[in-house]
């Protein structure tokens, strides 16, 4: 996924949206300049209430609390709430969210379901991410661009982003820009490219043209601002590079370039803070896929300039170094592409960390995701080290150890999970139900009775008998047994969606 700011105002200009914690490191920032009057957003992400004559002042989408006239005060002690979301007004913000990819690297997660749509951690979906990060950062006016697979996507995104039902984020709006054909020979191809999709709903940013918008983007100035962080060799090339200046500026652009071209863009990123051992492990910039425009210059770029280049990465951005101001912005928290299955697989076990990398909990940026209502987890007589279990779980007497265990997971006596992502299922099967299925020989949803699971991802609904064995002991990199209901992808095995693996069997 790849997101986009746009200012629509003179008045305030796009704060950064990142697709991890959604933090400012602080000191200068390239983008996210003042809103609303000199609000840093490297400085203080959080207000407390101020008290005018001893009385505090109420304010939306904040709770207080009340002493009624049988507590007693001088017994009584509390704390006022000390934190309030950001506000920006959605008026002259707006962000973009790219979700229309097919996710190919991401296979076979992504054979039913859109790439922002994989749940991660246990509860959320991808999505949720950029998504809590636009909230948290004041950004209420929010686009999806979909395209493929995209039902469930679109059921989770109305199910929990209605800004006026279930949580309340105030005056903002999420709408889902789905791919569609519209009259005329060039309304009959889909997106073609990044550019492309928001090409094609240009229309719905054409307003802004007609405000006045003001020219100096952020601080710097810029006309773009592209989110980078340094970059070690092995992964260069799945990346688009830069060089910069020592302002910032970006003065050369490359897409995933490999061999001789790779070699060209390595650069001193001492320039970026790094110390001289840093600066030799990581010599490459590379691009997170977070850009931010004036609406004035994307819409030129998109209509005039560039009518008919489809992509951010490898057409427009490029192009537009060359006669536009385009400026970097160092991010230096914790991110990480999630494109493929090791990846993918990698960064949910590093929630179960101490202390994790990246966490869902801290109180002054929540993470949103669909209420679902579920009863707490039951756990009878079971080990767990260094795990996560979500809501609605039950477990009984198993061994859960550096895993996460999804909603509404079912894991029977003698079960051990070890290095394991199991996603959880869609619903439940009663006791009764359960109990048919296994005097039918059929296996119910769960992990059956002495099943050992290890380095492995099990997509939702998976039904896995008992005595199964999930190891991959020959330390086989890639198959593909979709008949037999799994993949195995960097030597990782994959469990499909809806699939069974009868009682006894061995993978």
């Amino acid at each position: 996924m790849e997101s986009i700011c746009i200012s629509l105002k003179a008045t305030a200009t796009a704060s950064p949206v990142n697709i991890s914690q959604g933090r400012s490191n602080g000191g200068t920032v390239f983008w996210g300049e003042t809103i609303r009057g000199g609000w840093d957003f490297g400085t203080q992400l959080w207000k407390s209430l101020r008290a005018e004559n001893g009385v505090k002042k109420a304010k939306p989408g904040v709770a207080y609390s009340i002493i009624t006239p049988e507590i007693n005060k001088e017994t009584m002690k509390f704390e006022p709430p000390k934190f309030e979301a950001p506000q920006a007004d959605p008026k002259n913000v707006a962000s973009i969210i790219l979700g229309g990819g097919a996710g190919t690297r991401l296979f076979p997660l992504t054979s039913q379901r859109a790439k922002p749509a994989v749940p991660i951690g246990g509860c959320y979906r991808l999505i949720d991410i950029p998504m809590s990060n636009c909230i948290n950062s004041g950004i209420k006016k929010i686009f999806i661009l979909t395209q493929f697979n995209s039902f469930s996507l679109n059921r989770h995104l109305a199910r929990t982003y209605n800004f006026g039902n279930g949580v309340n984020f105030g005056d903002g709006l999420v709408e889902v820009l789905a791919a569609t054909q519209t009259p005329g020979e060039a309304g009959k191809k889909w997106f073609q490219g990044t550019a492309d999709a928001v090409r094609q709903f240009v229309w719905v940013f054409e307003d802004a043209k007609a405000k006045d918008v003001e020219h100096k983007h952020i601080d710097s100035n810029a006309d773009i601002t592209v989110s980078c962080l340094p970059m070690d060799d092995s992964r260069a090339s799945d990346y688009g590079l830069m060089k910069i200046d020592g302002t910032g500026r970006i003065v050369q652009f490359a897409e995933k370039p490999k061999g001789p071209n790779l070699k060209a863009m390595q650069v001193d990123t001492s320039i970026l803070g790094l110390s001289a051992q840093d600066a030799a492990r990581y010599p490459y910039i590379a691009s997170m896929g977070v850009y931010v425009f004036k609406t004035s210059v994307l819409l030129k770029l998109l209509t005039r300039s560039y009518p008919s280049c489809n992509d951010f990465g490898s057409e427009i951005i490029p192009s537009a170094v060359k006669e536009h101001k385009v400026q970097a912005y160092l991010f230096s928290d914790y991110w990480e592409d999630i494109g493929t299955i090791k990846s993918f697989f990698d960064a949910n076990l590093a929630l179960t960390e101490q202390p994790p990398k990246f966490e869902f909990y801290d109180p002054k940026t929540p993470f949103y995701t669909s209420p679902r209502f579920l009863p707490p987890t039951k756990v009878d007589e079971c080990k767990i080290v260094d795990s996560i279990i979500s809501h609605g779980c039950f477990l009984r007497e198993c061994s859960v150890q550096h895993s996460i265990v999804g909603v509404r997971s079912r894991l029977e006596s003698g079960v051990d999970l070890q290095d394991t992502m199991m996603m959880g299922a869609d619903y439940y099967q009663t006791e009764s139900e359960i109990a048919s299925l296994l005097a039918e020989g059929k296996v119910p949803i769960g992990v059956g009775q002495n099943t050992k699971i290890k380095n492995c991802i099990i997509d939702k609904n998976a039904k896995i008998g008992k005595d199964v064995i999930i190891s991959n002991t020959d330390a086989v990199e890639e198959a593909e047994r979709p008949e037999d209901g799994f993949y195995i992808r960097s030597g990782i095995t994959v469990i499909m969606k809806n699939a069974t693996i009868r009682d006894g069997t061995v993978i």
